[in-house]
């Protein structure tokens, strides 16, 4: 039962998902945003329970992996990509390019078997739409900023590039982990505040960005030392 109410707990992200669609069509960002970084910190927490309860073997009768993608599909690529093109931050043609590259590349991606590493990081950027949308909403750089961000990921995905799990990469977790939950924290204060120019919040967001984004790429250019 254990085992089996994990699945029940993941399945929840596709309530918050159609919560964040509904308040997208409306145009309601912030609100969309707080749904998503609800089902952001509930993806954060099924894994490890998934792990300790063995899901796998208690509770097969469900596939958590193909759960936990559908959902990340929708919460993490699909609903960031409609808000990134409703909103108008990237006008005209270049609104459709980016919900066309970010849909498209996210779904090979997504069915990649390769996607993970040896030490449970990931192959090429993880589709983390979500992320930079709600960095884009926060601090509205031009728009040539954000479509040249969005094409350099969608890149990224299919380049032999590391970027870490938080939760499950071990090496530098002890800071990894933290600034996940600090990027969770700066990004429901930054929705919660409506976005507003001069919050503190999208200070913090880009920093915790900076460091999810490239510190697997540092782990690749620094060897581990090995005691």
């Amino acid at each position: 039962m254990k085992a089996l109410s994990v699945h029940f707990f993941t399945a929840t992200g596709a309530v918050f998902a159609i919560l964040a669609m509904l308040a997208a069509v409306d145009g309601k960002w912030s609100l969309m945003f707080l749904w998503l970084v609800v089902a952001f910190a509930v993806d954060g927490i099924d894994g490890p329970l998934a792990r300790r309860y063995d899901v796998a073997r208690n509770a097969a009768e469900f596939d958590g992996v193909l759960l936990d993608l559908i959902i990340d599909y929708l919460t993490y690529v699909f609903i960031p990509a409609f808000a990134l093109f409703k909103s108008g931050l990237l006008p005209g043609w270049t609104g459709w390019f980016a919900i066309i590259v970010i849909t498209y590349a996210s779904a090979m991606y997504f069915a990649d078997t390769r996607m993970k590493t040896k030490d449970n990081s990931f192959s090429g950027f993880p589709g983390c739409w979500n992320m930079l949308v709600l960095v884009i909403f926060a601090v509205e750089p031009n728009f040539y900023i954000s479509l040249f961000l969005v094409a350099t990921l969608a890149l990224a995905m299919f380049l032999p590039l590391k970027f870490i799990h938080p939760v499950r990469t071990e090496r530098w977790r002890k800071l990894s982990l933290p600034m996940a939950l600090a990027w969770t924290f700066f990004a429901g204060w930054a929705a919660w505040v409506d976005f507003h120019p001069e919050s503190w919040a999208h200070w913090g967001l880009v920093v915790t960005s900076i460091y999810l984004v490239f510190v697997g790429i540092v782990q690749q250019i620094v060897p581990e030392r090995r005691g």
